[in-house]
This record gives C-alpha cells, structure tokens and sequence, in this order.
C-alpha cells in the first residue's frame, strides 16, 4: 500500500492560507527562533528569538510565539524545557487561541519551530493546528504579500486535556537501548551523529539510534514536506516502522519533532520526543554513548 499524509488537513499550502487569510477564526503565529552555533563557549548555540525579522516582515495578520521566552522553563538547565501542560496552554490562550480557532504555524528556514509548537498542542489536547508547508520560505519565494510591526490576538482561554507518551526522558531513551520494540531516531545532521562534530560536549549519539535529520524530511529548494512515500522509505531504512515505539531526538527537542510529525501524519501510533535531547545526555557522563 502506498504511503499517505492520514491527517491532511494539519498541513496547509502558501495557497491555501492566502485564501484564508481574512477568515475570522484563524489564528496565525510565525514561531522563528535562530541557533547561533558557538565554539569555545561551553555551549552548544546561542538561541536568538526571531522577533526582529518578524516586525520586519510577516505575513499579514499574524502574530509571534516566542518558544524561549514565554512557552519554556526558563530555570531548566537546558533550553526549550517545556512548562506543564496547563502552563502551555495559558501561554497559547495569553497569545489568542483558545477552543474556536484554528492554529496556523510557520516558521523561516524550515519547518522545525513549527513542529515544535505542533507537538506542543498535540501534547495538550488541541487538535485543530496545522503547519504551512514551506513556511515563510515559500510564502516569500512566491512574492505574497507581508506586513510589518507587531500584531496580536486578543486573549482567550483554554484549558489543557494531556495526551500522555508524547514526551520520553533520558530513564525511557535508557530503556530503548538494545530494545527490538523501539526505535531511537536522532534528528540531527550526520556529523553530529556520527560524533565527528562535538557541539553537545561529548561527541557521538545514544547508543544504537539511527539518523534522519529533520532537514532531510524537506524538499531542499521549497522547504516543503517530502511525499509520503519518500519519508515513509526514510523512516524504514532507518529501522522507523509503524510497530515500533519511536523515540526521536536532537539537540533540545525541536528537529526531532520534524520528524514525529511526519511519523504522526504516516500512521505511526506510538511516538515520543525526548524533550532534553542531546543537550542533557552528553553532559552527563553517566550516561552511555557511541561514535562512528
């Protein structure tokens, strides 16, 4: 059987959402964050809220989820922890989402901050979210129009139902390690992988995972969704089969969701994100890794 996209109607065209723009119940979020990648700082990146770019241009009528700022646990000792389940959805009500609307998310260079809030909202029962296909990428490659300045929703409310499973810990990737009924899938590119590149301290990977980089997911010149049957090819080879429990990470849970969203629109019933991700388990030498 050929490989479908089950929930189509979480991903949306530049089209479509041109169409829509004027429809009262949409709400709209550019959810940009950049990562500055340093060396000799003791830290894998320098985040950098995509605010700036947004004010500068976005499209028309949306407003900014700052995932950092104001959907994180700005004491956790990594970042992009998420806040609890109620927590998460007071910050999307703060922001004008609540029960009847329609979340629209994109994002610049890509898809993953995204899938980040996606994930988020799955997380806390909130169905009725989708993610523009090639972003704001495409939306600017086609010459739609933009506006400037900040704009916002007026606030609303909306109460968190958790779907539990969704989010693993380093105990649950621990578990995963040798285990036939689970698949670990690293989302970033091959040299961290491979621990050619150190970024998170301790080179390598958690042991026994497989790579499929968020970004391989994405048609390279569009920055849209690959077909299904391509990415449904991309999870077998990598041992990711609708059987299996997958655990995906990255660097701090935002690349692995790429790939949970692909898995969620593939069939997959059992997905989670290691919310920490390589940002935890490199630093903590007790922990088991691998290169090569």
């Amino acid at each position: 059987m050929t490989a479908t996209y089950r929930h189509p109607d979480a991903i949306v065209t530049t089209r479509w959402l041109a169409d829509h723009l004027p429809d009262p119940d949409l709400r709209i979020f550019d959810c940009t964050y950049y990562l500055h990648y340093e060396v000799g700082t003791g830290r894998p990146y320098r985040p950098e809220s995509g605010e700036a770019d947004y004010r500068s241009g976005h499209i028309p009528g949306s407003a900014f989820l700052d995932l950092q700022r104001d959907f994180s646990d700005n004491d956790a000792p990594t970042k992009f922890m998420r806040l609890s389940p109620q927590a998460t959805a007071d910050a999307f009500a703060r922001h004008g989402l609540g029960p009847g609307n329609r979340a629209i998310l994109y994002t610049r260079n890509g898809v993953n901050w995204a899938t980040r809030f996606w994930w988020m909202l799955r997380w806390i029962g909130f169905d009725n979210a989708a993610v523009l296909d090639g972003g704001m990428d495409k939306w600017l490659a086609e010459d739609r129009p933009t506006a400037t300045g900040n704009e916002t929703y007026a606030a609303a409310q909306l109460t968190a139902s958790e779907r539990p499973g969704l989010w693993a810990g380093k105990s649950d990737m621990l578990g995963g390690i040798g285990n036939a009924a689970t698949c670990s899938l690293n989302a970033l590119t091959p040299d961290l992988h491979s621990g050619d590149n150190d970024r998170y301290g301790r080179p390598g990977r958690i042991p026994g995972s497989t790579n499929v980089p968020g970004s391989a997911l994405l048609l390279p010149e569009t920055k849209a969704f690959r077909p299904a049957p391509d990415v449904a090819a991309t999870f077998a080879e990598a041992g990711a089969t609708p059987d299996k429990r997958i655990l995906n990470y990255c660097g701090g849970g935002i690349a692995a969701t790429v790939d949970a969203f692909l898995q969620h629109q593939l069939g997959f019933p059992n997905i989670a994100v290691y919310d920490a991700s390589m940002s935890e388990w490199a630093q903590d030498e007790s922990l088991p890794i691998e290169t090569g």
